[in-house]
This record gives C-alpha cells, sequence and structure tokens, in this order.
C-alpha cells in the first residue's frame, strides 16, 4: 500500500519533500503531479526503481524513458545541447516541453534509445517537481501514468477522476504526492533538437504554440493528442 503525502503545489512542506526524498534514494516508485499529466517516477540513479517503472509501463528496453531535470545547466550534464539548442530550450523552460537531445554519458543505458543514444529531458514549471530535484539532488524519472488506468477515457466528457487514479495505482507505487489540483489530461510538446536550427516537433502537446513561435516544424508522422486538460 502506498504512502500518501498532501503537498502544496505552490509552497512545498519541507519535511514532506524530504520524506519523499529519503523514499526515492531507497528506490521507491513514486505517482506525482507535473505540470501536465500525473507520473511514475523514481530517482534516475536508482536502477531497481528504474526497471520497475519500466515493467509497470510494459516498456521493452530500446523505449527511452524521460526524466526531469532542474535547470538548462543541469540539462547539459546528461545531453549534448548544440548553440541552436541551447537559445531554444533557453526561452522555453521551465514549462510542458520534452527535449529530445544526444545522451551523454551520464546517462544511464536503461533509460536511452540504445540505437540513436537519445534522450528526453524535461524542465517542468511545477513547485513540488522542482522541491523534489533539490532535494534529491538527481534526475527524476517522469512517464505518465494515465495510460495505466483500465479504463481510457476516449472523449473529453470521460476524463478520469483523480482518485480513480490513487485508486488503481496505490498497489503498484510506494508513494503518491496529492497537490490538491484538478487531474490534468494534457501532455508535453516533444521537440527533437538536433545539431541545425529546425526543432521537430514529435507530439504536438501543451504549449505547443510557444514551440512553433521558436521555429519548431510539426514532423509528417508527428502524435496530435485527442484530448487535452
Amino acid at each position: 500500500m502506498a504512502t500518501l503525502y498532501k503537498i502544496h503545489p505552490q509552497n512545498p512542506q519541507k519535511r514532506k519533500v524530504e520524506a519523499v526524498q529519503a523514499a526515492l534514494r531507497q528506490g521507491a516508485v513514486m505517482l506525482y503531479p507535473t505540470d501536465t499529466v500525473y507520473a511514475l517516477g523514481c530517482d534516475l540513479r536508482v536502477k531497481t526503481a528504474v526497471q520497475r517503472v519500466r515493467q509497470l509501463k510494459q516498456l521493452a528496453n530500446d523505449k527511452p524513458l524521460t526524466f526531469l531535470c532542474s535547470s538548462l545547466s543541469n540539462i547539459a550534464d546528461y545531453a549534448q545541447v548544440s548553440d541552436p539548442a541551447y537559445r531554444i530550450i533557453r526561452r522555453l523552460i521551465p514549462g510542458p516541453y520534452t527535449f529530445l537531445l544526444p545522451a551523454s554519458k551520464q546517462v544511464p543505458r536503461l533509460v536511452m534509445n540504445p540505437k540513436r543514444r537519445t534522450t528526453g529531458i524535461r524542465v517542468p514549471d511545477d513547485a513540488i517537481c522542482q522541491a523534489l530535484l533539490a532535494a534529491l539532488d538527481s534526475p527524476i524519472i517522469s512517464t505518465s501514468a494515465l495510460s495505466l488506468l483500465k479504463d481510457q477515457p476516449r472523449s473529453a466528457s470521460q476524463l478520469p477522476n483523480k482518485f480513480d487514479l490513487f485508486d488503481q495505482m496505490e498497489a503498484l507505487v510506494d508513494v503518491i504526492i496529492d497537490d490538491d489540483q484538478p487531474l490534468q489530461y494534457a501532455l508535453s510538446t516533444i521537440l527533437a533538437l538536433g545539431e541545425d536550427d529546425s526543432p521537430v516537433m514529435l507530439r504536438q502537446g501543451k504549449g505547443w504554440e510557444a514551440a512553433a513561435d521558436q521555429g519548431a516544424v510539426l514532423a509528417a508522422e508527428a502524435v496530435i493528442p485527442q484530448l487535452s486538460h
């Protein structure tokens, strides 16, 4: 049974953040809010926890996992950031964007695409996420938990209740964070950033308009989610 922590969305309580941080260091998997959807997360450095997240999501080992970083300088520890990519990221963070970048040697093989050696990184505009990142001093895995719901909504009128999500997940994770906010169903916008000047939008999610203003071009095979928050 998961331990539930109610954490203030703007002013996270230090004691509760430290309790979650201690659990993550011990290998806990958590269900937590981000600036997009509720996510499954764990300490990037704890291999057994990352493996549990993969198992819960039923992801093959060649499917990369996104993780959260605290800042642009933190991103540079885990990815190769070209000058054009740097300028784009600087203008968009913090925010609802996943940046696909060439991975550095700091990124565990378990979370990257092994063939392309790319990794997905986010800098969230969320006080709880930022407090956890600061306390843990390590990136945090972040992958949507909503795909694990037994009954997937097909329209905006069928969006799940947050506590239905909690009920379904409490036996699967160790920690649940409740921010006392409505459940969002808005996915991040995914931007592939290479060496050239043209970012490619692989998923048109939350905040895609600002990415387009920075020159992001929608890929022919881009995913355009049907549901929003």
